[in-house]
């Protein structure tokens, strides 16, 4: 973060933002919004570890500069790159609103993204701390979790996202491991002898679709099997 002038605004912003995205601040002592707004830019701007920045700008101290952006109302606040203005929004905002308008400039930057990339479950329980809304925090827990045999705290994590296709292939897993239930060996031959028997027997049907849930969509015979499946029923 740096205070910036009229003086050192082409080398603060204009020839800096050719490195890195810079997000200008334009605020004013008496501006009670603006001192609500600061803090929060300061924090999700710092969790990027410097890949984006931010200038503040006393609008009193700098009116060259606020002519220039043709400010009207403050707070203001401008995001540069390669020397052009890319975005902006006008008021006071909550934190989420800051972080969405940050990440569109850096994606990947924020602090959630650099602990899901650490991958430990010290990071992911951070992660998911810091955004309990965060589905790629949660299945990452979770599974890790689902790996070390904690299945109970594991499904605690999953259940809230249990309507995501990600977490959904977790919990699988994690239902077939409670029951002993693997997915190594010769799957194909169980997922052919429970496809034989799904037309008449109920639990074959939703063993072999409890399986191909665990397997995910990423797997071939995900939609495969459920194809074969689905002309077997109908």
């Amino acid at each position: 973060m740096s205070d910036v002038t009229d003086a050192t605004f082409r080398s603060a912003v204009i020839e800096r933002s050719m490195t890195v995205p810079v997000v200008v601040d334009l605020w004013a002592q008496w501006c009670g919004p603006c001192k609500a707004l600061s803090p929060l830019l300061e924090k999700v701007i710092g969790e990027t570890g410097g890949q984006v920045e931010l200038a503040k700008v006393d609008v009193d101290a700098n009116p060259e500069i606020a002519q220039a952006f043709r400010v009207q109302s403050i707070p203001s606040v401008f995001a540069i790159r390669d020397g052009q203005v890319v975005d902006s929004f006008v008021g006071a905002l909550g934190e989420s609103q800051i972080r969405e308008f940050v990440e569109k400039l850096a994606p990947g930057a924020t602090v959630v993204d650099r602990l899901l990339a650490e991958g430990d479950e010290v990071s992911l329980r951070e992660a998911l701390d810091r955004d309990p809304e965060s589905v790629d925090a949660a299945v990452a827990l979770g599974d890790l979790l689902r790996r070390t045999d904690r299945l109970d705290e594991a499904e605690a994590i999953l259940m809230p996202f249990a309507n995501t296709l990600s977490a959904k292939t977790i919990l699988a897993r994690l239902r077939l491991q409670r029951n002993g239930v693997t997915l190594e060996g010769d799957l194909d031959l169980t997922l052919e002898h429970l496809l034989e028997q799904a037309a008449t027997v109920a639990s074959a049907k939703e063993s072999l679709l409890e399986m191909l849930d665990a397997l995910g969509p990423e797997d071939p015979r995900y939609v495969s099997y459920r194809r074969r499946l689905a002309n077997s029923l109908y």
